[in-house]
């Protein structure tokens, strides 16, 4: 698009930090209407929309009509992607919540293994529009049968309980807490966490939408380092596969630590040099990272808070984390612009990479004052109900 349109880069990157931003803002109303009314009808109106809006892209000439199909493309993914589908897991699954949402993250995992490359091909066989296009008509055909036809509103509507536990087994299924937005919004430990992912994210986004013109800069050839980055998608999926087990056996702030150490050690590889031995070990080292962080959020989001108001809690969060995803991309294009290199993007998401592992320590601590207090408020009164049964 750059060289047929003749853009600049950070004309280009502000289209796609638009949608970003247009996402944010939708988080919350989505989230909430997904706990209300259930994901079905939403979730196949966001799939019609944003299969005619890439497929609008694709025959785009205009800068301001790119922007205003950017903006719609992130009001509809508002409603496809990780932020509401998390929230129907939350929904449909207790016990196996980490299975599901690993099996979900796999599959979505390898996104950028197969169309990075994939639209490196459709390129080569014929031009950026086509290849829009042909990736658009290939998100109508799979995405609108499958939220139509397959989501229901909640477990409830077909007489069952979460994991698929009929009622008449439900006596040995232990109820959650559920936690009000209120009550999380007024925690310390939700404002630590949000600033930890909302660091990692910021970090993590200016080098994943960068990474391909880093690898060219750096003098590998376009097709390269279109497979260099879908690699990491790769890894990605290996870090779920690595996170579920783990997780089982440490706490989530214990991972989540972990998680945003490995990332810092990655960004920090770039830092050491550009060979292909340490491009390598920086797309395994990061990718896992990535994959791993995915999981994490939901889950100790969940953990904490239960699932009734996950959806509205975790946009809320979801919100912050995207206006770090907006500013990333757009601030890395703009020093790049200014510096000719990316070698001060790197200093910073190193640092920011840093600060996001302290805050996941000042977390820990948190998290367990948290549980206590909702433990002692839970107690009495299950004291009070269990009082004229024992009398």
């Amino acid at each position: 698009m750059q060289a047929d349109l003749k853009w600049s880069r950070a004309e280009l990157t502000a289209g796609f930090s638009l949608a970003l931003l247009v996402m944010g803002a939708m988080a919350f109303p989505v989230g909430a209407l997904i706990d209300r009314y259930g994901p079905r009808l939403l979730m196949t109106l966001g799939s019609v929309g944003v299969s005619l809006l890439v497929i609008a892209w694709s025959q785009v000439s205009n800068q301001t009509v790119f922007y205003l199909i950017w903006a719609g493309i992130g009001a509809c993914a508002a409603t496809v992607l990780y932020e509401p589908a998390f929230t129907v897991i939350a929904q449909w699954f207790q016990k196996r919540r980490g299975a599901a949402l690993a099996t979900v993250t796999f599959a979505a995992g390898l996104a950028s293994t197969i169309f990075l490359p994939l639209s490196d091909v459709l390129l080569h066989q014929s031009n950026w529009r086509t290849a829009v296009l042909t990736l658009g008509l290939f998100l109508a055909m799979m995405t609108i049968p499958l939220h139509a036809l397959m989501l229901r509103r909640s477990p409830q509507t077909l007489r069952i309980l979460p994991d698929g536990i009929a009622h008449e087994s439900s006596g040995d299924v232990v109820k959650p807490r559920d936690v009000s937005l209120h009550n999380a919004l007024h925690s310390r430990i939700f404002w630590l966490l949000t600033l930890s992912f909302g660091l990692a994210s910021l970090s993590a986004a200016a080098i994943r939408v960068h990474f391909i013109p880093y690898l060219i800069k750096s003098g590998v050839d376009a097709t390269t380092a279109a497979f260099a980055t879908g690699a990491i998608g790769i890894m990605q999926v290996l870090g779920r596969l690595v996170f579920a087990p783990m997780e089982r056996r440490w706490s989530s702030t214990i991972m989540v630590i972990g998680v945003f150490a490995l990332q810092t050690c990655a960004l920090a590889i770039l830092l050491i040099g550009q060979s292909q031995v340490f491009s390598a070990l920086f797309i395994m080292l990061f990718g896992i990272a990535q994959g791993a962080t995915t999981l994490a959020r939901p889950s100790i989001l969940a953990e904490l808070y239960g699932s009734s108001h996950y959806g509205r809690i975790s946009s809320v969060m979801a919100v912050f984390l995207t206006l770090t995803s907006t500013a990333a991309p757009l601030g890395a294009s703009l020093l790049f612009d200014h510096f000719a290199t990316y070698r001060p993007v790197v200093w910073l998401v190193v640092l920011l990479a840093s600060t996001a592992t302290g805050v996941a320590f000042l977390a820990k601590s948190a998290a367990s004052r948290f549980h206590r207090q909702v433990t002692n408020e839970i107690d009495p009164l299950v004291a009070i109900i269990a009082e004229p049964v024992n009398g």
